[in-house]
């Protein structure tokens, strides 16, 4: 098992990235958060994940260990493959995937280009006792038991506004003050759109 590619930076979009190894060229698969990650690096360490298939052997590379674990335990899933998984990866930073897992958010899931109420719903069902598991020695921030966020955000999903970026203020502003009613949440967040 390769776990992870260290060397120099040869070629990078925004779907893959070319690292030279002695002498060697590796191409990883990687999300858009590990490219906005690798910038304009010259050198460069990428921890890796190899699926291999009948027919072919892939590499995939990950700018942090985090990002490659929520890889590896989104395609443990039935119906989430590689591609699936690098689509959430690219959509939400890990920290992110994990806590909606956590805290059961269906919508915060089904936001992610592809992935429709059925899948969202499997991906938490199988993932959560998981993920619990798996991060027991980080912080995860459970915040579905907040009715007021869960009316909020339908609130404004009603209105139109886009569900990612409503999340994150929602949740900012819920920072400030746990306690904030329904009807304050959405002024706040409408005076910030």
């Amino acid at each position: 098992m390769i776990t992870h590619i260290q060397g120099r930076l040869v070629e990078l979009n925004p779907a893959y990235a070319v690292i030279e190894c002695n002498g060697v060229g590796y191409m990883l698969n990687i999300s858009l958060n590990t490219y906005s990650k690798l910038g304009d690096s010259e050198s460069c360490k990428l921890y890796s994940h190899l699926a291999v298939k009948e027919d072919s052997h892939t590499l995939y590379g990950f700018h942090n260990k985090l990002e490659r674990k929520i890889f590896r335990l989104l395609i443990s899933v039935s119906g989430v493959g590689a591609s699936t998984a690098r689509v959430i990866l690219s959509s939400m930073l890990p920290e992110e995937i994990r806590d909606a897992i956590v805290s059961e958010d269906v919508v915060m899931i089904k936001s992610v280009k592809g992935i429709g109420a059925k899948t969202a719903q499997r991906i938490i069902l199988d993932l959560k006792d998981k993920m619990l598991k798996a991060f027991d020695d980080m912080e995860i921030t459970i915040k579905s038991g907040n009715r007021n966020r869960e009316e909020a955000l339908s609130a404004l999903e009603v209105l139109g506004f886009p569900m990612k970026a409503v999340h994150k203020l929602i949740d900012k502003l819920l920072e400030k003050d746990p306690q904030m009613e329904v009807e304050e949440l959405v002024k706040q967040a409408l005076k910030q759109l």
